[in-house]
């Protein structure tokens, strides 16, 4: 086998003369050449430390601060101020390096140079990190922002959604809170943030994702599509093949440090941290809390089809394979006629189950032998393959097919995708893609990052036959990808189908609809002189008073990556301003001058907390971390417990696009992504994810549970399209028919 070809470097046996070493001359040339490789990416990262080291300065920059010292010398021109002479003075004497005057000057003038030129980028720094620290620049144009503390902006946050009586009780509690409990907790959270790179990242890993026990498939778990406007090939091994290569040129860029931040507005660059986590990272199961496992490298992806995994190298010696000898290898899988091993078919389904039940199981089955090997191959993979069996693709004349496109990414069969790993790569049989991430690890920005790359370089970059076959030969010289083996007994088999009927219970109470919005986008939004995620979120909130009869706490993601390590923070959509807005929609007695008055006072209020929550004045990440420490440190806050168990009737959170200028979308409007989505928060509410995909369009998934009787997806999704209309109507901006 190919596998045990490469992993074995040499082989001995005893003879009576002694041991007869027999060297393998091809796996000791894998070897070499994996080292190699492995050398030419740690000096990458060498240079890449020592040019990040000396930011914003260079090796260059050095080279003209001495050239200038010492050419003023020889112009009789002391720039040192006779700080040379000192140091000159200073140096050793006697023979040696040191001995000619000549050379202890210039060595004098370097080490001078060099000490303006650490001082001129230790200020420089300073001076950039005060820059980048400033926010203001986001609030400038409009108005300034509101001096009340957290706490009662919490209490702002809330009001429309509590009585006259609920507002009070909670008014004191946060009073008593305020005043009593607060200032000792805060002294820890000063204390860690004077310590740790990031306050809340931490935490906020652990204990939101990694020590959920609960299934990550729908619960935790996202999906995004592939383009789908336009298609490249029906071929599906030719498009794994060229998807996968752009894959693995991502990660080398990654590697080498070479792709640029993502710019906040395109003035403030954002953290790059999560994207470290990107490949070869496991979630691994605990029976407490999980652990994410992540590799420095990783030559191989694992890959499962009609119920069989395999394994397949990305490299040969030390040279990516072309696209073209990718789909290769998965064609020979999409060929191969074994059947799988018993217990093989439903393993993945231990993922998609509960954590502590896959922890127990991965213990007692999976920690020696066949089965440790084989879990190790999937685990220590860059990322895993699901090959599909069924078509799925976006049909403007048919809605419902959006739908069950989302509804295959999200959850599958339930067996068929890995949802441990960083991320799922999932090849329908018609050649469409989509992608299953789990989350811990990074937030959707992240992964979206890739995918725009991966998608621009198949489809500009790569490129198909006329046959819609990768281009160039493929070298059938190439090992097959390796079948894994496993060994699972009857009662591990149990365990699985355990895991099964868990998750296909949570998939089939799964609703979701999912539709492209077209009468209008992004383009006549902003004639309303508002932003598009304002606008789209006040519509929300009109569409689930209409669809409810009541407001919720609603939860809007935004991103805090102008912070080092930053992640997320809340931002609560459901505001006094926007429920003021929604009642006068409903009592449809006010004139279009008021209700557009209304309208821009909830517009801005909204856009006055996301740049809260972007620049750190959000509410809930603080609120989160004072509540970790009150546990640690055994403190009873009511304020505190009331908060933290509040459900998200409605969440939501935008999908980014351009983040890569990989085309120009004006020239290619069709090569559009639909986003993704996610399964509902709470049993009750609706989970909801949109695109607003340039100047005409927009992308919504919305997901709720059937066996909730006061839900359900598609009439929300209705509601969602009139309350739309009914805002540009508002504005009186054109729109066609939807």
């Amino acid at each position: 086998m190919a596998e045990a070809h490469q992993a074995v470097a040499f082989q001995f046996t005893v003879t009576p003369e002694g041991v007869d070493f027999r060297l393998s001359r091809e796996a000791l040339k894998h070897v070499y050449l994996s080292g190699i490789n492995s050398w030419k990416k740690r000096l990458i990262r060498i240079k890449n430390g020592i040019l990040r080291g000396v930011y914003p300065g260079s090796p260059t920059s050095w080279l003209v601060v001495v050239m200038a010292t010492v050419g003023s010398s020889f112009c009789n021109v002391d720039v040192s101020l006779g700080l040379v002479g000192c140091i000159q003075r200073c140096l050793p004497q006697g023979c040696g390096p040191y001995q000619t005057p000549q050379t202890r000057a210039l060595l004098s003038m370097a080490i001078f140079s060099t000490g303006v030129w650490v001082t001129g980028i230790f200020f420089f720094r300073q001076t950039l990190k005060l820059l980048l620290s400033y926010h203001g620049w986001m609030f400038e144009m409009h108005g300034k922002t509101s001096n009340l503390t957290r706490i009662w902006a919490y209490l702002e946050s809330v009001r429309p959604l509590l009585d006259d009586e609920e507002y009070y009780r909670m008014e004191m509690l946060a009073k008593e809170f305020q005043n009593k409990t607060a200032p000792r907790l805060q002294k820890y959270l000063v204390l860690k943030s004077w310590w740790a790179s990031n306050y809340v990242s931490d935490w906020w890993e652990e204990y939101i994702y990694l020590r959920g026990r609960s299934p990550l498939m729908v619960n935790s778990n996202y999906y995004v599509m592939d383009l789908v406007l336009i298609k490249n090939t029906d071929v599906q091994a030719a498009r794994l093949g060229n998807t996968i290569h752009a894959m693995i040129m991502y990660r080398r860029k990654l590697d080498r440090e070479e792709i640029k931040p993502v710019m906040a507005l395109g003035i403030v660059p954002m953290c790059s941290y999560q994207m470290e986590r990107m490949f070869n990272t496991t979630r691994v199961p605990g029976k407490e809390t999980d652990v994410l496992q992540h590799l420095s490298d990783s030559r191989h992806v694992a890959v499962y089809h009609k119920g069989r995994f395999f394994k397949l190298w990305l490299y040969e010696g030390s040279r990516l394979l072309k696209p073209q000898d990718l789909e290769m290898q998965f064609q020979r899988i999409l060929d191969d006629p074994s059947p799988p091993q018993p217990g093989e078919e439903k393993l993945a389904a231990l993922t998609a189950g509960g954590r502590v039940e896959w922890a127990q199981a991965r213990q007692a089955f999976f920690s020696s032998g066949k089965n440790k090997a084989a879990l190790e191959a999937i685990e220590r993979a860059a990322f895993f393959v699901a090959l599909d069996e069924e078509s799925y693709r976006y049909d403007p004349e048919d809605e419902a097919s959006l739908s069950l496109y989302g509804k295959a990414l999200l959850h599958g069969n339930c067996y068929n995708r890995w949802f441990d790993k960083s991320f799922t790569l999932i090849s329908f049989k018609n050649g469409q893609l989509g992608l299953n991430a789990e989350h811990a690890w990074a937030d959707a920005p992240i992964i979206g990052h890739l995918w725009e790359f991966v998608l621009g370089t198949d489809s500009f970059h790569l490129g198909y036959t006329e046959t819609g076959h990768c281009l160039g030969k493929p070298n059938p010289a190439l090992p097959p990808p390796t079948r894994l083996q496993w060994d699972i007994p009857k009662q591990c088999q149990a365990v699985i189908e355990s895991s099964y009927q868990v998750a296909k219970a949570l998939a089939d109470d799964v609703e979701l609809y999912c539709f492209q919005f077209l009468p209008f986008g992004k383009g006549l939004i902003k004639k309303c002189r508002t932003s598009p995620d304002a606008f789209v979120q006040i519509a929300l909130q009109l569409a689930h008073f209409r669809d409810r009869g009541k407001f919720c706490l609603t939860y809007e993601a935004s991103m805090t990556r102008m912070f080092r390590e930053g992640r997320t923070e809340t931002v609560r959509s459901c505001t006094s301003e926007s429920t003021a807005f929604v009642q006068a929609m409903v009592e449809k007695s006010h004139a279009k001058a008021d209700l557009r008055d209304l309208f821009q006072k909830a517009a801005k209020k909204h856009q006055n907390m996301y740049r809260l929550a972007m620049t750190g004045a959000g509410i809930d990440r603080h609120l989160f971390c004072l509540y970790l420490v009150s546990k640690y440190l055994g403190v009873s806050s009511p304020f505190l417990a009331e908060v933290l168990s509040e459900p998200w009737r409605l969440s939501t959170s935008q999908i980014p696009q351009s983040q890569i200028r990989m085309f120009d979308p004006e020239q290619h409007p069709n090569h559009l992504g639909a986003g993704g989505g996610f399964g509902p928060v709470a049993d009750d509410g609706y989970g909801v994810s949109y695109m607003i995909a340039g100047e005409n369009t927009i992308f919504f998934h919305i997901s709720s549970k059937f066996s909730s009787s006061e839900t359900n997806a598609q009439r929300f999704g209705n509601h969602i399209r009139q309350a739309l209309l009914d805002l540009a109507d508002l504005f009186q901006v054109p729109k066609t028919d939807s």
